[in-house]
């Protein structure tokens, strides 16, 4: 299958990287330091059980994605539109496009955009590129997605390239699930720069993380929204499973990179404003992370 990732970042690299593993065509679409690296000696794929240098294909331009028959969408939520508008022209009409990103609304707002079907998937996966063409897995890796035309091909697609596929009715609940493990951590992650196992062990972190939880599954109750399972005990698993990880947030701030902050804890704030919900814990940690992007997040240690 010919596929392409178009934002190929930690989270791109890793599934792209996997497809390409498994035999595929994969063409990566993502920022020249990354793409000269991967033409010339390919991608390094670094996970908990192999090291792998994978053959794809790399360029920097939307173009990328002409003749793919999956695309795979990896952009930052704040990138989406732009996305969507390169890839217009280059996408065929039997195309699948599948959002992998954080927020609740990408897949709905490439679909409105591009005039077609665009799947949603929700990323459990711990990745960061840890060079130029050197993506390092840090744990975890599964997808959930939702029912489609083309979900019983995706799920045989990604098992075949062990990456574990879950179907769900209910992938809007399954995102919004996800959404609150990003408000309980990325900002906090952010803000004292400490991984998430590190994070959770200090005092009243966790208060402070069940309250942010508690807004969350508020105004998903507002929105009419049904969050599978306990957000709570999958907050503390996270701990658990992804011990060593920074936040995506994170590793933008130590960067000097604007992060997605404005499609997490942001999007909470404002749905809280629109919704009369009140939402003040994330509004505190929202805040917060806005001052160290103006600020170029200046002292920060790396991620």
């Amino acid at each position: 299958m010919r596929i392409a990732v178009m934002g190929a970042g930690a989270v791109g690299c890793y599934y792209g990287g996997m497809l390409a593993r498994a035999g595929h065509e994969v063409v990566l679409v993502g920022r020249p330091v990354h793409v000269d690296a991967m033409a010339r000696d390919g991608l390094l794929l670094d996970t908990r059980d192999f090291q792998q240098r994978v053959p794809v294909k790399a360029c920097t331009g939307a173009e990328g994605v002409r003749g793919a028959q999956l695309v795979l969408c990896c952009v930052k939520s704040t990138d989406t539109a732009t996305a969507g508008a390169d890839m217009a022209p280059h996408l065929s009409p039997e195309t699948i496009v599948l959002s992998l990103q954080n927020g609740v609304d990408n897949a709905e707002r490439l679909q409105a955009q591009l005039g077609r079907e665009v799947g949603a998937a929700v990323v459990y996966v711990a990745t960061e590129m840890a060079g130029p063409g050197h993506v390092k897995h840090q744990g975890r890796g599964e997808l959930v997605i939702g029912p489609s035309d083309a979900s019983g091909r995706l799920v045989e697609l990604f098992g075949a390239a062990g990456v574990p596929v879950e179907l769900s009715d209910n992938v809007v609940g399954a995102l919004w699930a996800k959404l609150i493990l990003n408000c309980a951590y990325n900002a906090l992650s952010a803000i004292t720069q400490l991984p998430y196992g590190r994070l959770i062990a200090g005092d009243a972190v966790e208060d402070v993380m069940r309250d942010a939880v508690q807004e969350c599954l508020d105004l998903a109750w507002a929105e009419g929204i049904t969050v599978p399972g306990d957000s709570w005990a999958a907050v503390q698993r996270i701990a658990q499973t992804m011990p060593t990880q920074f936040s995506s947030t994170a590793q933008d701030l130590a960067r000097g990179k604007h992060s997605e902050i404005d499609h997490l804890n942001g999007f909470v704030l404002r749905r809280g404003k629109a919704l009369g919900v009140a939402t003040p814990v994330n509004r505190v940690l929202y805040s917060l992370v806005k001052l160290l992007e103006e600020g170029g997040a200046e002292g920060a240690a790396p991620a």
